[in-house]
């Protein structure tokens, strides 16, 4: 079992992407979680949101919205990446991505997740498995799309930069509380994907009612009962506050999670707490297939990435 500092049973923490974002929805949420002493992750997209990327939500380009992040990283907030911006982003682009960003905190993104889509993804659509059955399970709903972040002499390839600046890329997303059941070894290196340093799990609740669902109050105690661990990776953009009101469920599971005896830090503070303890951070090749078969016919359930 894993020990967490200070004497804690289990471990919590968020990680928020930006898609869908506005200023009024992240600051009732964010304040919420501040005054309940949780430390989450929330991404941004340094270059502005275009109309024809794959959904779009506040960037940092937008000067309210850029204090604010400014304001939740001073907070002990940490702030991660969503690539560039929200639609493909060549070398370049990624490249103006980490400035304005660096510029903007003073130090450089730890984390970086892919945005459904971008060509510029790292290991991702069939790249992103590495044992056969799930990779060709994948290829055959692919659809032709092509992500070549990690492709050599692609002008969207940016892996040497993922690897000289990125601890950790978050790659499957599970129906599952405590990731300790289905991935072990958290984080973990991928040795045929030498560009990604660490990848993570999380936990899905991509909105509001996802989100509340996998923290309900009885999951909530077999997280703490297991001495688990729980990423849960959503999008506060969705339904998290309407008609100017934080949602009352998330408020009210929120606040009874905050009582328990839970380790409350942002996810690479998480992850470095547990890199530390490995042995050897390579995943044993049958917990990865295992964990590429299960992601995928979740995948194919819900249709989510």
């Amino acid at each position: 079992m894993v020990s967490f500092p200070g004497n804690k049973q289990f471990a919590f923490t968020i990680f928020d992407d930006t898609d869908y974002c506005t200023l009024d929805s992240a600051r009732r949420v964010y304040r919420l979680l501040a005054d309940l002493g949780f430390r989450t992750t929330k991404s941004v997209w340094p270059l502005a949101s275009v109309p024809e990327g794959a959904v779009g939500g506040a960037s940092l380009v937008e000067p309210e919205y850029r204090e604010f992040i400014r304001a939740l990283h001073r907070e002990g907030f940490e702030i991660a990446l969503h690539g560039a911006r929200n639609h493909h982003s060549p070398r370049t682009m990624v490249e103006q991505g980490f400035q304005v960003f660096s510029d903007l905190l003073g130090q450089a993104p730890r984390i970086h997740v892919n945005h459904l889509h971008n060509r510029d993804n790292v290991y991702w659509g069939p790249d992103r498995f590495t044992t056969p059955l799930p990779r060709l399970g994948y290829r055959l709903g692919a659809r032709g799309r092509r992500f070549e972040g990690s492709t050599e002499g692609s002008p969207y390839f940016w892996g040497d930069l993922c690897r000289e600046r990125i601890d950790y890329v978050r790659n499957f997303v599970v129906e599952e509380i405590n990731l300790l059941r289905v991935n072990p070894t958290l984080p973990y290196h991928n040795p045929a994907q030498p560009y990604v340093r660490g990848w993570f799990s999380s936990t899905f609740g991509d909105k509001a009612p996802s989100f509340c669902r996998a923290l309900r109050e009885a999951e909530q105690d077999r997280l703490e009962a297991e001495g688990g661990v729980c990423i849960m990776y959503t999008h506060f953009g969705l339904g998290y506050v309407q008609n100017g009101e934080l949602d009352r469920e998330f408020e009210k599971l929120m606040r009874r999670l905050a009582g328990k005896s839970g380790w409350f830090v942002p996810v690479s503070t998480l992850l470095d707490h547990l890199r530390a303890a490995q042995q050897n951070p390579v995943i044993p090749r049958r917990e990865l297939a295992r964990l590429e078969r299960h992601w995928l016919s979740q995948r194919i359930r819900r249709r989510d990435n």
